[in-house]
């Protein structure tokens, strides 16, 4: 009788057990966490690659040379033509580009970065300087953009 009561007592516990056992689930909050730390570490590593690459004409603070090197700092081409954004990082910019409203005609020359370069520098141009960007670009992404 012992024997019997121990076994459904196992029984009994075994089964409430399995009915609380929590469920491994990753909330929003978690995920979103995770994103701002790839982010930030795409980030650290873009504002090296801008600091050798970029800042000699575009600047420190991203407000480029009026009339010859367009501003990156609250520019509205890089936060309205994404794609033509990274493809001008990635090969380079011949032609007009209109900026802000005005006119620039001046060429910016392959840099000859890696596409993790590319996604890297463009995360960190894309939040800096009061630009902000939803969307983390991503090696992936730089990859798919073709000449």
């Amino acid at each position: 009788m012992k024997t019997l009561i121990l076994m459904a007592s196992s029984i009994l516990l075994l089964f409430v057990c399995i009915q609380n056992k929590p469920e491994k689930t990753f909330s929003a909050n978690y995920i979103s966490i995770q994103q701002d730390t790839l982010l930030t570490a795409s980030m650290k590593r873009g504002k090296v690659v801008y600091e050798d690459f970029c800042m000699q004409c575009h600047m420190e603070t991203g407000e480029g040379i009026p009339g010859t090197f367009p501003p990156l700092a609250q520019a509205d081409f890089l936060l309205e033509n994404r794609v033509k954004a990274i493809k001008a990082v990635k090969y380079g910019l011949k032609g007009e580009v209109k900026v802000n409203g005005a006119i620039y005609t001046s060429i910016m020359a392959p840099l000859g970065l890696y596409d993790d370069e590319v996604a890297d520098v463009m995360n960190y141009i894309l939040n800096s300087w009061n630009n902000t960007s939803s969307k983390m670009v991503t090696e992936k992404e730089v990859a798919q953009i073709e000449k």
